[in-house]
């Protein structure tokens, strides 16, 4: 071969001997066949098989057999965000004319999406109270295909009764779907709770270092694959095994630093509700969580983000008191190393249910720092809402703790 040839041809190495803990980055667009017959029979390859990088490459095929494992699922799909997931979970599966039921506490953007583009596109949706299966029952019509549910609901955090909603769906032929993030499959396994599919925004705990975009789909029953796969192809849309291969690093760390987080925030959750200025700590492993029986009947563990509702005098002053923070960084998402301060807007994402607490609410998450110098940020800005009161005095600190 002359040289302009050999630029574009790539030898074959022999891989004996290379055994890498490492998963190999592949990328790739074309997939090329060793002849026209193989090329021409390249659809009988299926869902397992490679035809186009579009589709998958080694690379992101062993992040889907990751997740599906720890799902305990059939297959998974990546996609480019936690939110794409969650579209690409719903449209396959709706119609104009058809009814789609969603948890009111949902994640605002699944909610925009429903309210803007699926109403754009003639499907009824319509909202549920999700401490309620009663509220389910009710609303479910012989047109409904979809319930969608999160659980924990997004900043507020309430617990839903999945396996008795999921009953209720099956027996009017719905389809269930859950976006699982808080909980990441080390937490809560949605598939074996009646679920029909499950969604992660792996953007957060799992990739873990706040550097990456992704989102994954995992299935219960390879019935639902192939509408999904087919819309996935239909919309070209494709993730990067760059991309794939920063999830699975940080995937391997997943457990110890989850572990870190659940018991960190766990901590500083019941410090933080004792002190004045706080009306409620919402987080489903505190036992005053209205939700906690459920949280500990079907979840095998917490994760490190959680929320704090202040007394009206105090959440007036939240976006001053935010600019004391030191170690908290001020930011969306969470999952990542860096311990994560937001205040969320609840105000305009309610409508089945009612919302009787301020307008915006300081969502926590915790990440790899020294506590210490973590609980001594937060003594700052509680400092901050309530200046009269002297927050870094061992009182109210031990008292909490005793709690």
């Amino acid at each position: 071969m002359n040289d302009l040839t050999q630029c574009v041809f790539t030898p074959e190495v022999l891989a004996n001997g290379f055994n890498p803990l490492g998963v190999g980055v592949h990328r790739a667009s074309t997939i090329v066949f060793k002849d026209a017959a193989a090329y021409a029979s390249r659809g009988d390859r299926g869902h397992e098989g490679y035809s186009y990088g579009l589709y998958g490459t080694p690379t992101t095929r062993t992040l889907e057999a990751k997740l599906t494992t720890l799902e305990e699922g059939a297959w998974s799909f990546l996609t480019p965000s936690g939110q794409a997931a969650n579209a690409l979970a719903v449209l396959p599966f709706l119609a104009a004319g058809d009814h789609i039921l969603i948890a009111d506490t949902a994640y605002p953007p699944m909610r925009e999406l429903a309210e803007t583009d699926l109403k754009r596109l003639g499907v009824e949706v319509e909202f549920f109270d999700p401490m309620s299966a009663d509220d389910v029952a009710a609303k479910m019509r012989k047109t409904t295909k979809i319930v969608w549910c999160e659980s924990p609901g997004s900043t507020t955090m309430e617990i839903m009764d999945l396996p008795k909603i999921a009953a209720i769906a099956h027996e009017h032929g719905a389809i269930v779907g859950v976006d699982n993030t808080w909980a990441t499959p080390l937490n809560f396994k949605p598939l074996k709770h009646g679920a029909d599919i499950v969604t992660e925004a792996l953007t957060k705990f799992v990739s873990g270092h706040s550097d990456v975009l992704m989102g994954s789909i995992t299935i219960k029953d390879t019935a639902l694959l192939k509408p999904i796969r087919s819309l996935i192809g239909r919309m070209g849309i494709g993730v990067s095994p760059d991309d794939a291969s920063l999830v699975l690093r940080g995937f391997e760390t997943l457990g110890v630093r989850l572990r870190h987080s659940e018991r960190v925030a766990l901590e500083f959750a019941r410090k933080i509700a004792a002190h004045p200025a706080v009306e409620q700590v919402l987080h489903p492993a505190l036992e005053s969580f209205p939700g906690h029986a459920l949280w500990k009947r079907d979840f095998l563990g917490s994760s490190g983000v959680f929320s704090i509702v202040f007394k009206p005098e105090a959440a007036a002053h939240v976006a001053t008191a935010l600019d004391t923070l030191k170690v908290f960084a001020i930011g969306a998402s969470w999952g990542g190393t860096r311990s994560l301060a937001a205040p969320m807007s609840i105000d305009g994402f309610r409508t089945a249910t009612s919302w009787s607490g301020p307008g915006v609410i300081l969502r926590l998450s915790i990440g790899l720092e020294d506590e210490t110098e973590l609980w001594a940020d937060i003594d700052r800005l509680l400092a901050a809402l309530v200046p009269e009161i002297d927050v870094s005095s061992e009182g109210p600190r031990s008292a909490a703790g005793r709690g």
